[in-house]
């Protein structure tokens, strides 16, 4: 498995971040030849279950996906998590969202959010799982970056000076 992690401060509201990060079918607009469909609604809770499709031509593949932990923020002292698995024939594996309302300048209202995965491409080499990390910690970064600034496809990867990257 390929694990890695993503760390970023936004300059927004705790309940704005989970409901751009947890809609689901929006993910699609930050991945080249993506489409995301959820099958069980409604897509806010436990046991969610959502697909996304890549397509290039010919070649096609689904990555479906479960929520198996949902936890709203709800304050400061309670935090936001959603975990959810990746169940598919050809990636496999997790990614967790957790995040927390912090004090920017000035007191504004800001963000952080922390973004881990764990994946495996069924069929690749353990070997390759460097080079599987740093693909899909890009391809993350991208989506994470996109949901959190409003931007899609049109947009590109957004105005990254309204965020505060970690580590």
């Amino acid at each position: 498995m390929a694990f890695f992690r993503i760390v970023r401060e936004v300059p927004l509201p705790a309940g704005t971040a989970w409901e751009r990060l947890t809609h689901w079918e929006g993910h699609a607009a930050h991945v080249p030849f993506t489409t995301v469909e959820v099958i069980t609604p409604p897509s806010a809770r436990s046991g969610t279950r959502f697909v996304a499709r890549t397509r290039l031509g010919p070649v096609a593949f689904d990555d479906p996906m479960e929520v198996v932990r949902w936890e709203p923020p709800r304050s400061r002292a309670v935090p936001g998590y959603c975990r959810v698995e990746k169940r598919g024939r050809v990636v496999q594996g997790w990614a967790e969202i957790a995040l927390r309302p912090v004090t920017g300048e000035a007191g504004a209202r800001w963000c952080r959010v922390v973004w881990s995965a764990d994946v495996r491409l069924r069929g690749v080499p353990r070997f390759f799982d460097g080079l599987t990390g740093k693909a899909a910690r890009l391809m993350y970064e991208r989506i994470l970056d996109g949901l959190l600034l409003g931007t899609g496809r049109e947009g590109g990867r957004g105005n990254h000076d309204r965020t505060r990257q970690g580590v």
